[in-house]
């Protein structure tokens, strides 16, 4: 059974924590990490364990909190093309993983980007790593697109959220995803809770200190009745779930699940570790540790159907 590994990390915010328990739990079975690709968030894991310092990056994500990530958001009040410009962050980042050249890395590492202009996926060899990430992590409209020459770069997940057919390939490895955008349900909540019609005209009876009159207990049922009725069908309103906002999300959402199902036909992995896409949040980084742990099980379980199999 082979013990080289091709590892491809794919895109999904905070989701992609789960890549550094993923890569632990790699490296405690005896798995021998030889290259690494990633885009969005997972070009971040990849450069950084690349470089030899996911510990260090560990550390910093697990003391990451909700104040840490509103101080790093540079809002972008002179452009309407995004809400953050994104260089504090960056700055943050290579206080704990200093820039590197691509390809003075300890690994092969390839990052993905998608360009606006030409609609193609840029792939990064070569060159500065933190170039090549803040490019990848530019999710639209939250990050200023990054332009380098001609090109102007947003997230890699864009078209490709889990670049399975860039990461160099050596004899006798195999293929590892961790799928961070697995298919998932949007979640909804049809639930609503019933009015306590006899709770209501009991609580009534001790307010008045008497007997409520027969005719107002009929009015009362009855009006119960009708407020449930429009309670139980506003629950059923599967519209009433998706906000403006959260119907623009669930487009994005939609597009990189559909994505990721090609990315995984055309190039399949001999070992598929999948997250649900609504597991976490995209901004969920102050659940790191959590997230963390769930990655290593997930890589736990797939490694466990892999080896079952060989």
């Amino acid at each position: 059974m082979g013990k080289k590994v091709a590892l491809v990390l794919g895109s999904g915010g905070a989701r992609g924590l789960a890549h550094i328990g993923a890569i632990e739990e790699l490296e405690a079975r005896g798995y021998e990490i030889t290259s690494i690709a990633g885009c969005s968030m997972g070009s971040i894991i990849a450069g950084m364990y690349a470089a030899g310092q996911l510990r260090e990056a560990k550390e910093w994500f697990l003391r990451v909190d909700k104040q840490l990530i509103l101080r790093m958001m540079d809002i972008n009040l002179l452009s309407g093309n995004s809400l953050v410009k994104g260089e504090r962050i960056m700055l943050e980042l290579q206080k704990v993983v200093p820039d590197r050249p691509i390809e003075q890395l300890n690994i092969p590492c390839t990052i993905v980007a998608s360009d606006m202009i030409s609609t193609e996926e840029v792939i990064f060899r070569t060159g500065s790593l933190f170039e090549a990430v803040r490019a990848s992590i530019s999710i639209p409209l939250f990050f200023r697109p990054v332009q380098i020459g001609e090109r102007l770069l947003i997230d890699g997940g864009i078209l490709n959220p889990l670049p399975l057919h860039v990461v160099d390939r050596q004899p006798g490895d195999i293929l590892v995803a961790m799928d961070i955008s697995g298919k998932d349900s949007m979640p909804v909540d049809t639930t609503y809770e019933p009015i306590d019609v006899e709770r209501k005209l009991a609580e009534l009876q001790q307010a008045m200190g008497w007997q409520v009159p027969k005719r107002v207990e009929q009015q009362v049922r009855s009006l119960g009745k009708r407020v449930d009725e429009i309670r139980r069908k506003r629950a059923a309103d599967l519209g009433r779930n998706v906000s403006f906002i959260g119907l623009l999300d669930r487009m994005s959402d939609m597009q990189i699940q559909q994505n990721t199902l090609l990315s995984l036909r055309l190039t399949p992995p001999d070992v598929h570790a999948v997250m649900p896409q609504y597991a976490y949040t995209t901004f969920d980084f102050d659940k790191a540790e959590e997230i963390i742990r769930e990655g290593r099980r997930i890589m736990h379980d797939a490694l466990d159907r892999y080896e079952r199999q060989t």
